[in-house]
C-alpha cells in the first residue's frame, strides 16, 4: 500500500526519531503540543492579508483515502479540524487517471494556477498507493516600496561557469536594510504591511565571491541560527544597487538524494503508524517510495509570487557604520521569503541564471 503526501506540516500520527527530533528542536514534548502550536500560528502566518493592504499567504490541506483503508477516529478528527482538510474516499486502482487529475486540479486551484502537474497516474500505479495528504502554500506581496519600472535597466549577470547574460535589473536610491559581513551581504525588501499584522520580508543573501554562492550555502547548513542572528535590523544609504528580475519554476524527484543525506524516512521500524491507520486492514509495512517537489517564485517591480508543493509517497508492505553599501546582485546568491515575528521561512532558493525560468528554488 502507498501513501502519497504532499509537502510536510501533517505531522499527527507518527512517534518515530526523527519526528521526536522535531518536536525536540520546537522545544515541544507530544504530537498534542505540535498541533496546539499549529493551531496558534498557522491563522497567523497563513491569512490573506490582502484586503487590509498586505500580502496573500495561504496554506490548504486535501486528504484522499482508499476505501479500503481506514483511517483511526481520532488522526481523522485532527485532520478535519486542526489542518482543515476534508477526506475523501476513493477507489486508487481504478480510477488512477481521474484521482491524479482530481489532485492537479486541487493544487492548481489553491496555488493559484502557478503550479499544474504534480502527481501521475503513473505514480499512483507504481506502488499500491492507498492514501495521498497534500497541502500547497501560495504567496503574493508587494513590496513597501516598488521599484520604478523605468529605471529597470539591462546589465550583466555573472554566472557560476564564468560566463555572463544580460538581464533587467531593478534599482531604488531609497535607504535600503542591508548589511555587510565578512563573505556575504544580506538586503532586506519588506512587503507591504498597512494593517496586516504580520511583517514578511524577502532577504537576499549575496557572497562577496562570484563563486561563492556552495560556500555560502555549507556556512547556512553548518551554522546555527544563521537567519536569525543576520537579518539586517536598520536601513541605510546604498550606492549602487541592483536586483535582477527573476522567476523559478522546479520540480523534483528528491527521495533519493535526501536518503543520500542520511534523512530517514517513516517506515514501520522508525514510526509507530497505529495512531494514523488501521494496521490490521490490508499491509502492515509502510515504507517510503518516493518524494516529489515543486515550486514557483517571481520576482518583479512590484513584488513577490511564490507558490510551493511536495509529495511525497509510501507503500505499505556585526555594528554598522553610516558609509553608503553597494549592493550588486550580479551573481549567484540565496534568498528567503521570512515572517520576522515568529522567525518562521516561507520559501528559500537560489538563483543562478535569472535569464531563464529556471530550476534554482
Amino acid at each position: 500500500m502507498s501513501i502519497h503526501i504532499i509537502l510536510s506540516l501533517l505531522a499527527t500520527g507518527s512517534n518515530g526519531q526523527t519526528h521526536d527530533k522535531i518536536l525536540s528542536f520546537l522545544k515541544m514534548n507530544n504530537t498534542s503540543d505540535l498541533n496546539s502550536l499549529y493551531l496558534e500560528l498557522m491563522p497567523f502566518i497563513f491569512a490573506d492579508g490582502g484586503p487590509k493592504g498586505g500580502a496573500r499567504v495561504s496554506y490548504a490541506n486535501g486528504v484522499w483515502v482508499d476505501k479500503t483503508l481506514t483511517l483511526k477516529p481520532s488522526f481523522k478528527h485532527v485532520v478535519e479540524t486542526v489542518y482543515k482538510a476534508g477526506c475523501k474516499q476513493v477507489h486508487f486502482q481504478t480510477n488512477a487517471v481521474e484521482i491524479a487529475n482530481e489532485v492537479n486540479l486541487w493544487v492548481e486551484k489553491q496555488t493559484d494556477g502557478l503550479i499544474t502537474q504534480v502527481l501521475s497516474a503513473e505514480a499512483i500505479h507504481l506502488y499500491p498507493t492507498r492514501l495521498i495528504l497534500a497541502n500547497a502554500v501560495y504567496f503574493k506581496g508587494a513590496w513597501s516600496q516598488k521599484f520604478n519600472r523605468t529605471a529597470t535597466k539591462e546589465s550583466s549577470f555573472y554566472l557560476l561557469n564564468g560566463s555572463e547574460v544580460r538581464v533587467p535589473f531593478m534599482t531604488s536610491k531609497e535607504k535600503q536594510l542591508v548589511y555587510e559581513y565578512d563573505e556575504f551581504k544580506v538586503l532586506g525588501l519588506p512587503y507591504l504591511q498597512r494593517q496586516d499584522k504580520r511583517w514578511l520580508t524577502m532577504y537576499f543573501f549575496l557572497p562577496h565571491a562570484k563563486d561563492g554562492l556552495q560556500s555560502l550555502v555549507e556556512k547556512i547548513g553548518s551554522t546555527s541560527n544563521f537567519f536569525e542572528s543576520h537579518i539586517p535590523h536598520e536601513t541605510r544609504e546604498v550606492g549602487e544597487f541592483l536586483i535582477p528580475k527573476f522567476k523559478i519554476s522546479f520540480g523534483f524527484e528528491a527521495s533519493n538524494m535526501l536518503k543520500e543525506l542520511g534523512v530517514l524516512f517513516p517506515s514501520n521500524d522508525v514510526y509507530d503508524f497505529s495512531e494514523m491507520v488501521d494496521l490490521s486492514v490490508g499491509s502492515d509495512w509502510v515504507n517510503v517510495s518516493s518524494l516529489h517537489h515543486k515550486s514557483f517564485v517571481e520576482v518583479n517591480e512590484e513584488g513577490t509570487k511564490a507558490s510551493v508543493v511536495s509529495l511525497a509517497s509510501f507503500w505499505f508492505s556585526g555594528p554598522g557604520d553610516d558609509a553608503k553599501v553597494d549592493f550588486v546582485g550580479d551573481h549567484p546568491f540565496l534568498f528567503v521569503i521570512r515572517e520576522d515575528i515568529t522567525g518562521i521561512l516561507l520559501f528559500m532558493g537560489q538563483v543562478t541564471n535569472p535569464s531563464v525560468i529556471s530550476n534554482n528554488s
